[in-house]
């Protein structure tokens, strides 16, 4: 009977190993068939009738191996609606599983701000159990993003606040424009930072300086986060006002070769053990 029960054991390990190898062919295969010839991505791919909030683009020659996410929705500052995180959501399972992508560059595509946060007038019309699902959602995402197999770079130009400062610290770099504004806000209306940004700022610059800005809801610009390590690098805007994302983008190449030669396993071991020190 033991070992009846033992050869059923491994037949249903098997089988679960098989249909996750199946899961995974099937995605990859639908993550090519989203990129069209362009290296944008297709619109039937995700939300289709309305404008699209977070738009992807894999660059070509030159720049091969670059993706870009790009945050589009102006009317309410690039906050975190709905549809922005289900699109989010979407473009995150693409780039997961293209193994032409080597380094993933997270920038807005509305002048003047990175991303505002939560959006409040959407959270107002939720029950208070739809608040707590959502916020369990936006606790995924951040952890979605830092879970990328691939390095990320934060290209912030402009107002990077509350769940949009929580979003640059899933990503693994960050650079910043001196005028930038970061905080993490939400204790001056009455919340606590509910999407990661409580346990990744301390790991980032410190406890005590992360405690700090959290109680106070303090903003500081990029100059300031810079001298406290919370971005990588600081330069001064340009007269485009794409200053971040162009620092991003010369970071970006130099790090593609060194990528190249690395599997995902060897990225993934090396996060988990990084984490690990980091957190003893």
């Amino acid at each position: 009977c033991r070992e009846r029960r033992k050869r059923a054991g491994g037949d249903q390990q098997g089988d679960a190993m098989f249909r996750l190898g199946r899961a995974a062919i099937c995605l990859r295969t639908f993550s090519a068939k989203c990129l069209n010839s362009a290296g944008n991505f297709s619109r039937r791919s995700m939300t289709t009738g309305k404008k699209k909030e977070i738009l992807l683009q894999v660059h070509e020659e030159a720049n091969c191996g670059i993706a870009e996410i790009q945050f589009n929705r102006p009317h309410a500052k690039n906050s975190l609606g709905k549809v922005f995180v289900d699109e989010l959501y979407e473009t995150l399972d693409i780039l997961r599983y293209n193994e032409k992508v080597r380094v993933v560059i997270i920038k807005s595509h509305v002048k003047g701000v990175f991303c505002a946060g939560a959006d409040l007038k959407e959270r107002a019309q939720m029950t208070n159990s739809q608040a707590v699902h959502f916020v369990q959602r936006l606790r995924n995402l951040m952890d979605g993003v830092a879970s990328l197999p691939m390095p990320t770079i934060a290209a912030i130009e402009g107002y990077a606040l509350g769940g949009g400062l929580e979003l640059a610290l899933a990503c693994d770099l960050r650079v910043a424009v001196s005028s930038a504004k970061m905080g993490l806000i939400e204790t001056t209306r009455g919340l606590f930072p509910g999407a990661g940004g409580s346990q990744r700022l301390p790991r980032c610059i410190g406890v005590g300086r992360a405690k700090e800005l959290i109680f106070t809801g303090r903003q500081i610009d990029g100059q300031e986060a810079y001298s406290i390590g919370l971005v990588n690098h600081v330069v001064p805007q340009n007269e485009k006002g794409d200053a971040a994302y162009q620092r991003a983008l010369a970071l970006a190449e130099e790090t593609v070769p060194r990528v190249s030669v690395m599997s995902s396993f060897d990225w993934y071991y090396w996060q988990d053990n990084f984490f690990a020190l980091s957190k003893s």
